[in-house]
């Protein structure tokens, strides 16, 4: 097996890690202290993703992406969760579920948001139900050629910066094995539709300036062209592009986690106590390989799982290991960085604090790590009757 980078791949990991330390590292610390990104500096950055050819990189080339596989896109995803996500949200990655659209949506929808011109965001969580999805509340009803919409969405990831919205409604239901389940339907909702508001979220200590929102539907009007996929069919849509978006988030885990380590290895190997370096104490020695040792797995997880999606082989068990285990890795390598530290690790002159911040989300989001559990439990026993 071989597992080095071929040219092409190093050059996608050194333009992008470049762009990270010329472009979005200069602004976090603005970004930290005003929990926002200022309009301009967004379309900045948008504009100089642009400029070197990245803009809709994880998009297919026949819709004018830049048709990345899944192992080359984890390579940008990577390096790109080495900086403040608030601003590498504008180094633009659409929701590939827009491949769904069909007919007037692609051009109003699709093409938009892969050329720049709209903002997409996805919104499926409501504060009664999270893991369970079928548990949500927020409906939609038939009226005439309508639908119409009643209900909330919360934690919506940069909703605030969104020309649309991709929506999970319950739009029915059906009895299955384990009772009564909503049917649910994607819609694609812009903003300033009648009956729709985008309001602010909560204060968050993860990633602070990637604002999370508040979606309210007081009867909202829907017409039939605005479902994406199939009417009841937002499972199936959910599986066939949501389910390797997990795989972005390890990688992130593992971008910043490399970060994170080339602060504490420059700490242990520069400062000294007790006339030597604190590397060579057995105390901090030992963290820097435990650290290191897993960084590694969880960057070869995450790849590992990035290329049976491109081999077309299941992924689903791989995918949710690599998420589990690059997410809480992040967490042990933040945390151990500031034990290196030692007190200066928790000031704000450094960005660690950052990091132990927005690293707890990550077990959270895009599934949480029980249920990156479950699936990886279910994907090996189910084969045996279990």
């Amino acid at each position: 097996m071989n597992f080095a980078l071929s040219e092409e791949q190093e050059l996608i990991v050194s333009t992008v890690r470049d762009f990270c330390e010329k472009e979005l590292y200069p602004h976090e610390e603005l970004v930290e202290r005003t929990g926002e990104v200022p309009e301009e500096l967004a379309q900045e950055i948008k504009k100089k993703c642009m400029d070197i050819g990245f803009y809709s990189s994880n998009m297919p080339e026949e819709v004018g992406g830049g048709g990345l596989s899944h192992v080359d896109f984890c390579l940008v995803e990577r390096e790109l969760g080495r900086a403040s996500m608030a601003l590498n949200h504008f180094f633009g990655r659409p929701s590939n579920i827009l491949m769904a659209c069909e007919g007037e949506q692609r051009e109003k929808y699709l093409l938009p948001a892969v050329t720049g011109e709209r903002m997409d965001a996805l919104a499926m969580t409501e504060p009664d139900a999270g893991s369970d999805v079928r548990g949500m509340k927020c409906t939609a009803k038939k009226l005439g050629g309508d639908w119409v919409v009643n209900g909330s969405k919360h934690f919506i990831s940069h909703a605030n910066v969104a020309d649309f919205v991709i929506v999970f409604i319950a739009t029915g239901e059906e009895e299955t094995p384990r009772g009564m389940k909503k049917k649910i339907t994607c819609f694609l909702v812009d903003r300033g539709t009648p009956g729709f508001e985008i309001l602010p979220g909560y204060d968050s200590v993860s990633h602070r300036g990637y604002q999370n929102c508040r979606l309210q539907f007081d009867e909202c009007r829907l017409p039939e062209s605005q479902i994406l996929g199939e009417l009841h069919g937002g499972f199936k849509i959910m599986n066939e592009w949501l389910y390797a978006t997990r795989i972005t988030v390890a990688a992130m885990c593992v971008g910043r986690a490399r970060r994170v380590f080339d602060l504490a290895l420059t700490q242990a190997a520069e400062r000294k106590q007790f006339g030597q370096p604190i590397g060579k104490f057995q105390g901090v020695g030992f963290k820097i390989a435990d650290m290191i040792t897993e960084i590694d797995a969880a960057d070869l997880l995450t790849l590992s799982g990035a290329w049976r999606l491109d081999q077309q082989l299941p992924a689903n068990r791989e995918i949710a290991s690599a998420k589990v285990y690059a997410s809480e890795m992040l967490a042990r390598v933040t945390d151990e960085a500031i034990q290196i530290y030692g007190g200066m690790g928790l000031m704000s002159d450094l960005p660690l604090a950052r990091f132990w911040r927005d690293a707890r989300v990550e077990r959270i989001w895009d599934g949480t790590s029980e249920i990156q559990r479950h699936i990886i439990s279910r994907e090996l026993l189910r084969p045996l009757g279990a």
